[in-house]
């Protein structure tokens, strides 16, 4: 009503309107570094293992990952106060570079056994054999690790923690161990498919440092 009679402008300042002026601009922001985090890493798998479902393959299971952990966030604290604005974008930070970590250590190797022997199935079998063992352990290592912050007395602490912890237990055991092989193995010859005018413009980027020529 003041503001109609006197034609001012009026702000509201303290940490409620702070609060939403913040949760505002990360809102807005999101979209956009969702397409950069997500389209970047794609790019760089399509280059390293020269192939069009792979890419899309890590970016839908990474995301499917982290939605499901920030679900169990707000199921478990949402009846006790609002989630923390800046919770999402630390854990789909950190969650997807750990992912993209996990993803890129497990298809190398199957990446190495399909150029040897162009067998797809085997490569699956020998990718998930030679570093399962190793995805897992480290996966319950951070769970252990971001399952500590749920001891603590801050709301932020523990929001942070339970969702790292989720999402590092879905992907380390779910994601990486029994739905990436099985979506591989489904796949076959086509995971590594790629059209051959892309392939010849895309830089060769080699994960293993080739052994120099005598």
């Amino acid at each position: 009503m003041l503001a109609q009679r006197t034609d001012g402008r009026f702000l509201v300042g303290g940490p409620t309107a702070a609060a939403a002026d913040f949760t505002q601009t990360v809102t807005d922001r999101m979209p956009l570094f969702l397409a950069v985090v997500v389209g970047l890493s794609a790019l760089l798998l399509t280059a390293v293992f020269r192939s069009l479902l792979i890419p899309l393959k890590a970016a839908l299971l990474n995301l499917l990952t982290i939605g499901a952990s920030l679900g169990v966030v707000t199921l478990a604290f949402e009846g006790s106060g609002p989630i923390e604005s800046f919770i999402p974008v630390m854990i789909f930070a950190i969650v997807f570079g750990l992912s993209m970590d996990y993803e890129v250590f497990l298809v190398s190797r199957m990446h190495e056994e399909w150029e040897r022997g162009r067998d797809a199935q085997a490569a699956v079998r020998e990718g998930l054999a030679t570093t399962g063992r190793v995805i897992t352990a480290a996966g319950a290592i951070m769970i252990v690790v971001f399952g500590a912050f749920l001891l603590s007395p801050e709301r932020m602490l523990q929001q942070f923690g339970l969702g790292l912890a989720v999402a590092i237990l879905l992907d380390a055991f779910v994601v990486r161990c029994l739905i990436v092989p099985a979506v591989m193995g489904l796949l076959d010859d086509r995971a590594w498919w790629m059209p051959g005018w892309l392939a010849r413009r895309l830089p060769r980027i080699a994960l293993e440092p080739t052994e120099a020529k005598a």
